[in-house]
Parts: structure tokens; sequence; C-alpha cells
């Protein structure tokens, strides 16, 4: 992984969807699209972070659509989370998506516990309802987008870091 003006645009785009899923619950179709469109035209030209061609972009994207879409469709997952992780497909391959879902769950998971916690639902409350619930203390509980891009945020940072620590950053 080569330190570039491309990776540090997709750490700024991850970041502008954390901050706009952590402080609203809600991500634009335009930076959705932003996204898509640039990892796209990323892959095309052969200046994509993680040297991704157009058709490993493409399948990225269609196996993160493909792989969410059931819990949009069970109304569990908000359509913009889905969106999101296709884009992060065609970023970063669909080999990394297995990953990325697997900490952002644990993330997420950890995020619902801490807001259990400090609205005092009692857990028995949400087992009486019969179906799933994005509200609770009047708040949509866990920002999926957020807990799939800040771990990758992290994870980038630290690597950006070790190499420069490193003198090996380019």
């Amino acid at each position: 992984m080569q330190v570039s003006t491309v990776l540090l645009l997709f750490m700024l785009w991850c970041a502008c969807v954390a901050i706009s899923d952590y402080r609203s619950r809600r991500i634009s179709n335009a930076l959705v699209i932003t996204g898509l469109i640039a990892a796209f035209l990323c892959a095309l030209l052969d200046m994509g972070p993680f040297g991704l061609s157009a058709a490993q972009a493409a399948a990225g994207a269609a196996v993160g659509l493909v792989a969410l879409l059931p819990f949009f469709a069970f109304g569990v997952m908000g359509a913009a989370d889905v969106k999101v992780f296709a884009v992060l497909g065609a970023w970063c391959g669909m080999h990394a998506l297995i990953g990325l879902w697997a900490v952002a769950s644990v993330v997420a998971g950890l995020h619902a516990l801490c807001v259990l916690v400090a609205t005092r639902t009692r857990v028995g409350a949400l087992l009486a309802r019969r179906a799933p619930t994005f509200e609770l203390a009047g708040r949509r509980a866990t920002p999926f987008a957020a807990c799939l891009t800040v771990p990758l945020l992290v994870s980038l940072a630290v690597q950006i870091a070790a190499r420069i620590l490193a003198g090996g950053a380019r």
C-alpha cells in the first residue's frame, strides 16, 4: 500500500461517511455516489490505493450490495449501510469485505451495548418487541456505516504511521 493522494481522499470519504452517519444517522446519496464514481475512476485509471482492476471493483461492489441486502430487506439495516458496503467493496475488493463486516459487526454490537447501558434500557423490553427496531430511546440505535468505516480508517492510519516511522512512506 502506497501512501498517495488517492488513499488520503478515500480516507476523507470514509471520515465523511462516519461523521454523517454518527451525527444524523443519514448518509446522502451524493456522498455514496461520489465514493462509487471515485472508486471506479481509480480502478479504470489504475490509480486505486489497493490496486484493483475495474472488474475487481465491480465484483467487490456487487458482492457488497448483495451481501447486506437481506439485512435491509428484513428491516434490520438501513439502505445507506448497504450502499456504503457496496462502495467499500468497489474500493477495497470483495476479499476485504468479510473482514470489514466482521469488525464492523463487533463494533456495532459494542455500540449497541453502550447505548443500552447509557439509556438504561431493559433487555426484556427489547425481547418483547415482535419486530426489529432501529429506534432506541428516541434515536436510531447503531450507525453501521460508521462502524464499517471507522475501523478501516484506524487500520489505514496505523499502517501509514508505521510506514512514516519506519522511514518508508512514499
